[in-house]
């Protein structure tokens, strides 16, 4: 039998309030709690302690604090990458960034998600799907990526888009629904 951890990170149905799970939870709160309290101590601190928790931190990368995330250890940042103040990412699956991708503030890239049926809804179960952001994105601040969603190389998402899709490389896209602009 699997556990919840083991299915929430294969992108199934999963129990949040599993032991297992809130523990994961208050590990990660108490390096999100040392993080966030490093505003003052600067990026070579930031990475350092980036590197304590998430997945995968390439050179440069940098997360400016305040900073929110599920778990962390799902998180991936290719070199260069930069997340402005109050960003979130829920990281209950692997969440992707590429190398030298910029995140405006107050961005969230949101991989939880729920059933629609509002009776399984109703039991308290959710799953999550990947998140993949390609290399040289730019983000406007206060976009939303949704869960599933992959962003293409060198894409433009405009400030306060909501991306519901896939958007394709190179493309600029704007809106809630985000759509591509020609």
């Amino acid at each position: 039998m699997r556990s919840e951890k083991e299915k929430m990170l294969a992108g199934d149905l999963y129990d949040a309030s599993a032991p297992e799970l809130q523990a994961e939870l208050g590990a990660n709160h108490r390096w999100l709690s040392r993080y966030n309290g490093a505003l003052a101590e600067g990026p070579e601190r930031w990475h350092a302690l980036l590197k304590e928790r998430l997945a995968t931190v390439g050179d440069g990368a940098v997360i400016r604090p305040p900073f929110h995330c599920d778990y962390g250890f799902n998180i991936h940042l290719g070199a260069g990458v930069f997340l402005n103040f109050n960003c979130v990412i829920l990281d209950v699956v692997q969440v992707h960034i590429g190398e030298r991708t910029q995140v405006g503030p107050g961005v969230q890239i949101l991989a939880a998600d729920h059933p629609r049926d509002p009776a399984q809804r109703a039991t308290g179960l959710e799953f999550g799907r990947p998140v993949r952001i390609g290399r040289n994105v730019w983000i406007g601040a206060g976009a939303l990526i949704l869960p599933g969603v992959n962003v293409g190389d060198d894409a433009l998402i405009g400030a306060g888009s909501v991306v519901t899709r896939d958007v394709p490389a190179g493309a600029t896209v704007v809106g809630n629904p985000a759509r591509v602009r020609g």
